[in-house]
């Protein structure tokens, strides 16, 4: 397993940000590098770049090469694994194509036709280079270098990333089937596909799939860059079940439970979740990021569900159903209230087609 080293990601920092990776700044990448290595996850497999005929050994050397923004990225797992455990949570794939308009070909690990889909890249862990100066100037409440959390085409990524020397760590794949959305983890790093965090640690039978409107609502939110990185991936899993423990919780994502308690309690004092105190379930409240469904008379809807957080629950998960308001991602055109995907007819087949 390749590790990209400190010396090479300091040396992109100095050509991207020229005078703001001053020594200040390459202490800090540093320490952020060391304390990302230290984090590790379970390994799906190695994967490698592409455009045209040039192979790209990182994501890297992708970024520092202007011209790759304007073509198709071929992202292949070498070698991809079989079918089995490994892929818990997840679609099989062996090489998945994004296109410059967003869309994506995804090709299954066995001899077979693609699969369209839209994709999203979701920026998880970087660092971005800044002078002490800048710094101290940015926590005083000053002004900073803007960084773009929202989703992204991994063209618009990468562009973005050379304009304001940006170096991400780990991003998140965010792949909308016609019906569900699935996740891929990717530690630039190591230039690895990471498993899921459920994957053995969480039966999966409790998942309960989303459709992709639903996903595409919650990933728009932690796309705000508002919560932190452990509060969002909590989020992202309690989503898709019908309600979890903060035990449970901890037993997917590791480390100590007083932080995953935090991260919790944020989420249910932001009302993204609720908590049963008699049982100790967390649930989402998925009415906290649909549109608000309205009235025949045209005022929002109340709450119906009563103080059963269960109820609750499943009232909300009948509201986000029957949502009439929603709106195609690509063109902003309404949804009819009985649509299972995310785009448009029009959008749907239009990337069909293309």
């Amino acid at each position: 397993m390749a590790v990209v080293p400190l010396a090479e990601l300091d040396q992109l920092a100095r050509q991207l940000a020229a005078d703001r990776h001053d020594a200040y700044s390459e202490r800090a990448l540093s320490r952020a590098y060391e304390e990302y290595l230290a984090r590790r996850r379970t390994p799906l497999g190695p994967f490698r770049v592409r455009v045209g005929e040039r192979e790209y050994s990182t994501l890297f050397d992708l970024s520092a090469d202007p011209t790759a923004s304007t073509s198709p990225i071929e992202l292949r797992l070498d070698p991809a694994p079989g079918p089995g455990a490994p892929w818990e949570f997840l679609r099989p794939f062996e090489r998945i194509l994004f296109d410059t308009d967003g869309s994506a070909r995804v090709y299954p690990v066995a001899a077979g036709a693609p699969t369209r889909v839209i994709a999203r890249f979701l920026l998880r862990e970087h660092y971005l280079p800044r002078t002490r100066t800048e710094e101290d100037r940015a926590a005083a409440g000053g002004a900073r270098v803007a960084i773009a959390t929202h989703l992204r085409s991994l063209q618009e990524g990468l562009v973005g990333s050379r304009t304001i020397a940006l170096l991400p760590f780990c991003v998140s794949v965010l792949t909308y089937y016609p019906d569900e959305r699935i996740t891929y983890d990717l530690d630039l790093i190591r230039s690895l596909v990471l498993t899921d965090p459920r994957a053995g640690r969480l039966p999966p039978q409790r998942r309960v799939r989303r459709s992709s409107r639903v996903s595409w609502y919650v990933d728009r939110l932690v796309g705000r860059g508002e919560m932190p990185l452990l509060a969002s991936r909590c989020l992202a899993v309690i989503v898709e079940s019908h309600g979890l423990t903060a035990l449970e919780m901890t037993h997917v994502f590791g480390g100590v439970r007083e932080l995953v308690d935090s991260a919790l309690q944020g989420l249910a004092a932001r009302g993204l979740v609720t908590f049963d105190r008699r049982t100790g379930v967390y649930r989402p409240r998925l009415d906290a990021f649909m549109p608000v469904p309205m009235s025949e008379h045209g005022g929002a809807t109340s709450d119906s569900g009563g103080a059963n957080p269960a109820l609750r629950t499943s009232v909300q998960e009948l509201i986000a159903a029957a949502d009439a308001r929603a709106e195609c991602p690509l063109c902003g055109a309404p949804l009819p209230s009985d649509a299972k995907g995310i785009l448009c007819d029009k959008c749907a087949s239009e990337v069909a087609g293309g």
